[in-house]
């Protein structure tokens, strides 16, 4: 998961925690507010109706003169408030004026009420005063603004997020233009941009120096292990060709004797062993250091006849039936000997891990609009252990057969050299099949 889908993912999260607790102490909000508003109500009605009161109105409200007297006296028409006057004795310590909430039965109907107690004494008689207001809308609303608030919260939260998606995507855009310019598309220190990125965070230009900074000094390695490959090639070709022209030169000599003889053409053949593994090696160290240039148009179907006529002994002398099944009219751009060699060293070894009398088979194709070429064989196959290392330089499949394990090492270079994805298959004892995969830069005609 990328930094900035972490970071919205975290913010999200602890907003949604804010909207949690928020929403937890709601209610306690809400009533505090809504209660202490009623409760001003109540106190200003409490207020007018003890500086109005008379005899007159005690008497309207207090029905029977029995003490403890509790008459519902008068009450709205909705039974949204009550009032209740009352006898009854105070007692001592007893707070003056008290807020509860309670049930309350008007008219047999039954409603929640925030009930205002208030006792006074009038002319040498303790009364109770009771004013009660209804509950049922204040709940209904305490449930509205609720539910709206998290609504309101909810879409804040998806807001927010995607605002700091887009924000934190903003800021870390120079540091994605580091990876795909400076880090990405580098294959060689000669090809990397040196030209700061703009960015107005302090901490990317800084990571953009120092990258700089790294690759200049890779830079100067790199030439210096172009300039030592150069040299060890001169240096260990040279005297395997002085040696080589010694030994034939020997050969010459009418005077050796046949053991003589072959000893020296032994020496021989291990020299030319010996220069073919350095020329293979110059060539995969040429090749990953991009010293080749890949303009070049490239016709896979006539370098596959040329194959074909090149190895045509070997074909014979095995019996095998060679088919060249390529149907598309693919042109690649790339490095032509470099890819004959690619093609070369898979075809070759399609023929020489083969069994006498199978089959080779070239085909090409198209896979999720990528072209790919397919060569198959019959041949020994290989089990998963051998599949794991037959990229590996000096790695040989079968030790019965010649070669210095360099071919597919050779093989995969010049694939990463031209982008091109190679896929193996193969099953012990049924045989084996490489597919080429390649880049979608041009299409088929």
């Amino acid at each position: 998961m990328k930094i900035k889908h972490q970071l919205a993912i975290f913010n999200a999260l602890t907003r949604l925690l804010v909207i949690l607790v928020l929403w937890l102490m709601l209610p306690i909000l809400v009533q505090n507010v809504v209660y202490k508003h009623i409760n001003n109500g109540l106190l200003e009605k409490k207020k007018k109706f003890i500086d109005h009161l008379n005899q007159n109105e005690i008497n309207d409200f207090i029905e029977n003169e029995g003490d403890s007297t509790e008459t519902y006296s008068q009450f709205s028409t909705l039974h949204s408030e009550f009032l209740v006057l009352s006898r009854t004795s105070v007692k001592p310590k007893q707070k003056k004026t008290t807020f509860s909430n309670d049930f309350r039965i008007i008219e047999g109907e039954e409603s929640e009420y925030r009930i205002l107690r208030h006792h006074f004494t009038y002319e040498n008689q303790d009364y109770q005063l009771e004013i009660g207001s209804s509950l049922s809308e204040v709940n209904d609303l305490t449930f509205i603004i609720k539910l709206f608030i998290i609504i309101v919260l909810v879409v804040i939260l998806l807001v927010t997020f995607l605002a700091d998606t887009f924000y934190i995507e903003y800021l870390l855009k120079p540091f994605y233009k580091i990876i795909d310019t400076k880090i990405r598309r580098v294959n060689e220190p000669e090809a990397f941009d040196y030209t700061p990125i703009n960015a107005k965070s302090r901490d990317f230009r800084e990571l953009d120096l120092v990258l700089n900074q790294m690759m200049d000094r890779i830079g100067i390695v790199f030439k210096k292990e172009k300039q030592f490959i150069s040299n060890v090639s001169h240096e260990l070709l040279t005297p395997i060709a002085l040696l080589k022209n010694k030994l034939e030169n020997l050969l010459q000599n009418d005077s050796l004797d046949d053991n003589a003889i072959d000893k020296i053409a032994s020496s021989l053949k291990t020299l030319d062993m010996l220069k073919k593994i350095i020329n293979n090696l110059l060539l995969i160290s040429r090749i990953e250091n991009n010293q080749y240039e890949a303009n070049e148009s490239i016709d896979f179907n006539e370098i596959i006849n040329g194959l074909y006529e090149d190895l045509q002994d070997r074909i014979e002398d095995k019996g095998l039936q060679f088919e060249n099944a390529i149907r598309h009219d693919f042109h690649f751009t790339g490095n032509k000997t470099l890819i004959h060699i690619l093609l070369y060293n898979l075809v070759t070894n399609a023929i020489k891990y083969n069994r006498e009398n199978g089959n080779v088979k070239v085909s090409d194709g198209f896979s999720n609009q990528n072209y790919f070429l397919s060569i198959s064989d019959s041949g020994i196959g290989m089990d998963e252990s051998q599949l794991e290392r037959i990229f590996n330089r000096f790695t040989r499949i079968s030790s019965d057969q010649d070669g210095q394990g360099l071919g597919l090492a050779i093989a995969e270079s010049i694939a990463v050299f031209h982008h091109i994805e190679i896929k193996v298959t193969s099953t012990l004892n049924h045989g084996t099949t490489f597919l080429l995969l390649f880049p979608n830069l041009v299409k088929a005609n």
